[in-house]
């Protein structure tokens, strides 16, 4: 029987509770034996700039995914240095675990990106692609793209960081604990 397990990518810069709904919906509708988390090191589309490193981004999906059994953390990525294609992480994945059936959640923005994605045709060899909902974003792609449906809400680490600079409120937005840790270490400019 080959393990089902979704994977998460992301800067999680922080991990929100938008991720984490994210990967309890694919998890249950899809019948996943886990869903790994897969912090990265340099994403090839966008570039970082909120000063965390990647061990303060390790410790708060950490924290945000304790007490889930189904959770687990993958930190392949922040293992190798520079430019973090997926094509690349996912071919060292299924060689390390050829009995793993792998299932790579994307929004609804990332899949209208597909065709841009670094060597795709190799990638969709290796996963299953998991297209969830965004706003303002169809599901549309000549890619075989598994949709799930899950409650829309908009919430960005975007967003969380600058409320975070601003001194506001972040309450409901993260796991508490998550929320603990940023104030502590004094990121974002909390």
């Amino acid at each position: 029987m080959r393990k089902k397990v979704g994977i998460l990518g992301g800067t999680f810069d922080p991990p929100h509770l938008g991720h984490l709904i994210i990967a309890n919906e694919v998890l249950h509708q899809l019948n996943l034996d886990e869903i790994r988390f897969m912090p990265n090191q340099e994403p090839p589309h966008k570039e970082r700039s909120s000063g965390t490193t990647g061990k303060n981004r390790v410790r708060m999906l950490e924290l945000a995914i304790q007490g889930n059994p189904a959770f687990k953390l993958e930190k392949i990525e922040l293992e190798r240095s520079g430019r973090s294609f997926t094509v690349d992480t996912m071919k060292v994945l299924v060689e390390q675990n050829p009995h793993h059936e792998y299932y790579f959640i994307i929004g609804a923005d990332m899949v209208e990106y597909l065709p841009n994605w670094h060597r795709i045709d190799e990638l969709v060899e290796m996963v299953q692609f998991v297209g969830v909902n965004r706003p303002n974003h169809r599901m549309e792609s000549n890619y075989r793209i598994i949709e799930v449906d899950v409650p829309l809400i908009e919430i960005s680490s975007t967003m969380i960081r600058d409320r975070s600079k601003a001194g506001e409120s972040v309450k409901y937005l993260l796991p508490d604990n998550v929320i603990g840790y940023i104030e502590e270490n004094r990121l974002y400019g909390s």
